[in-house]
């Protein structure tokens, strides 16, 4: 069984900057994309960003600018920094691996990120 384990969220005010880690427990060959989805209250749960193994991203658009998603492969870890934070970016951010961003293998159990105006 794999494990992803997420850390780095915390409270910070707007314009302030965290970085989230989720290291996998083991390699896993047959991942091709890992990446964050971000689920607020009372909203669904939406794709903020992937990586694949090629080292292609992708970002939503409410977050290109500000935020960058990068792996180190030697650590199985992916991160996402996230610069220029506002209120509307809290939310518990969720690491996944899988083979795309809609074909998912594994989550991690979330980290909250809270941004106060």
């Amino acid at each position: 069984q794999v494990q992803l384990v997420e850390s780095g969220g915390g409270s910070v005010q707007a314009g302030g900057s965290l970085r989230l880690s989720c290291a996998a427990s083991r390699i896993i060959f047959s991942i091709k994309t890992m990446g964050w989805y971000r689920q607020a209250p009372g909203k669904q749960r939406e794709l903020v960003a992937d990586i694949t193994s090629g080292d292609s991203t992708n970002y939503a658009d409410s977050v290109k600018g500000r935020f960058t998603i990068s792996r180190d492969n030697a650590k199985n870890t992916v991160y996402l920094q996230m610069n220029s934070l506002k209120p509307e970016d809290t939310a518990v951010y969720y690491c996944y691996a899988g083979a795309t961003s809609r074909v998912i293998a594994y989550w991690g159990k979330g980290t909250l990120v809270t941004v106060s105006s």
